[in-house]
């Protein structure tokens, strides 16, 4: 109960609140503070030592040492039961140590309470005691694991002793060779097992194809690889080359099926490759390789049985090749034009690609160039037939349109081209008396020598109209005329000398 302060109004000392009597001198009081002060240091002592106890009990390293113990137990269950029935350890520690440290703090808070406040009345929440119940049935469960282990202790100790008088070595062999017949028809190694029975049955039957398509390759090369070397042979002679192969034989790489050979240069044969002396690197040259190339890319060509239905796409063929292959080339591309479905040819020589130009197809073939535009490029339709002209055809042109049609800016031109015309025709006339370098002034000196001779060149009439000409001409030619470029020009005079150097071109 609640202590009331004694009634003391009007006195020095206090006085019972129900009886009004004197308290300072009564014995009574002394005694039962005597006696309630013991059981009160008492009480305090019990809390005290209860939350000693439950902390020496319940914590420090006690749940580590739990949690090891159920370690140590999974352990030697793994161990033992290979020999007898060993109930499995499935403890989860994590949530035995959860629900007893939350039932400890719980019970350590009560009991905290409760010493600050020993004469009060305490109840235990429900909370903590359910704490205590979740608790209780986690120990109740791992103490019943406990007494299972500890009954395998006997059959354990039957083993040991049967242990103690057998052969291990013949044992372990006899328990090895269980344990490898049972996982061979046990999951996953049985499936294992059967992937692998598959596979070698898969493997054998590759092998056979292997051995199929070896033998189909062996017979494929004795009939290909000779018809090949004859062709590139054949190739190879279009293109005036001066070697041809031999010695061509087949041969197995990682990288799949070749072959190796032989060239041929004057009836010496230089392998592909050699540490020494003459070889393939070191003999061609860049036209020679070249030349070979295209050799084996024709002959490729032909044993396509597919190649009318397909693009040749060719480039630049002309590298590093001869003159004296060049018009080969043309020839062979000319021919390819009617066996594919499309050829297109890439190159910088123009002079090349007019000659392709002149045999292909008028109906079908298309020319483009590419153009440059600003930093980059375009492509463009191209006029090869303009770039097919060559300056002697400009020059008769320009003197043709100025008859036709006079133009003033252009008769400077004109006068000036009279007399090139005339060296033009001349050098295809008479190649062997005009040879390239001579001038027509001499020219006329060796026709008039040979006039009424058995290698006369020009008749007196032809030679006097030649020299007519060419007096007309001299006068806008830089080596004969120091004036030329002001030379005056009258247009009916360029008119009549036009006319007649191109009716003197035009004799046969």
């Amino acid at each position: 109960m609640t202590r009331i302060a004694g009634a003391s109004e009007g006195r020095d000392h206090e006085v019972c609140p129900f009886c009004a009597q004197d308290l300072d001198a009564s014995p009574l009081i002394a005694h039962y503070q005597a006696y309630f002060s013991q059981a009160y240091n008492g009480l305090k002592s019990s809390i005290t030592e209860t939350g000693q106890g439950i902390n020496t009990t319940h914590g420090g390293d006690v749940p580590a040492a739990f949690e090891r113990a159920v370690r140590i137990a999974a352990q030697g269950r793994t161990f033992w039961n290979a020999f007898t029935d060993v109930p499995a350890v499935e403890v989860d520690t994590a949530l035995v140590l959860r629900a007893w440290t939350a039932a400890r703090d719980a019970v350590l808070t009560v009991l905290r309470a409760k010493a600050a406040s020993p004469l009060e009345a305490m109840t235990i929440s429900v909370e903590t005691l359910t704490l205590i119940r979740d608790y209780d049935a986690l120990r109740a469960d791992v103490a019943a694991l406990s007494g299972a282990l500890q009954a395998c202790n006997t059959p354990i100790a039957v083993v040991k002793e049967q242990a103690t008088n057998a052969d291990v070595a013949a044992r372990a062999a006899d328990l090895a060779r269980l344990q490898s017949v049972h996982a061979r028809h046990s999951d996953p190694v049985s499936g294992f097992c059967a992937d692998y029975l598959a596979e070698k049955a898969e493997k054998t039957a590759t092998e056979d194809l292997r051995t199929q398509a070896r033998t189909a390759l062996n017979n494929y090369r004795e009939n290909v690889f000779p018809a090949y070397e004859a062709a590139i042979n054949i190739y190879l002679q279009r293109f005036n080359a001066g070697f041809r192969l031999a010695s061509v034989n087949p041969q197995n790489t990682r990288g799949g099926s070749s072959c190796t050979y032989n060239v041929v240069i004057n009836n010496v044969q230089v392998a592909l490759t050699a540490n020494a002396g003459p070889a393939f690197r070191n003999t061609l040259s860049a036209g020679d390789r070249n030349t070979l190339a295209l050799a084996f890319f024709f002959a490729s060509l032909d044993q396509d049985p597919q190649l009318a239905h397909k693009i040749l796409v060719i480039d630049d063929p002309m590298t590093s090749l001869d003159e004296h292959r060049s018009l080969t080339t043309v020839q062979e591309m000319r021919r390819m034009q009617a066996r594919v479905s499309q050829v297109i040819v890439l190159s910088h020589s123009k002079p090349f690609l007019c000659q392709l130009w002149e045999g292909a197809d008028t109906a079908v073939r298309q020319a483009l160039l590419i153009r440059r535009d600003g930093v980059g490029s375009t492509l463009a339709v191209w006029d090869v037939n303009q770039d097919c002209i060559n300056e002697h055809d400009r020059r008769h042109a320009l003197v043709q349109g100025q008859l036709q049609a006079a133009d003033p800016a252009a008769e400077r031109r004109v006068a000036a081209a009279l007399r090139h015309v005339l060296e033009a025709f001349m050098r295809v006339a008479y190649p062997a008396a005009f040879p390239p370098g001579m001038l027509l002034g001499p020219f006329l000196g060796i026709c008039q020598q040979r006039v009424g001779q058995q290698n006369q060149i020009l008749s007196q009439p032809d030679i006097d109209e030649l020299r007519a000409l060419l007096v007309y001409a001299n006068r806008f030619h830089h080596d004969t005329n120091a004036a030329y470029e002001t030379e005056a020009i009258n247009d009916q005079e360029l008119t009549h000398f036009s006319e007649r150097v191109l009716a003197f071109a035009r004799r046969s």
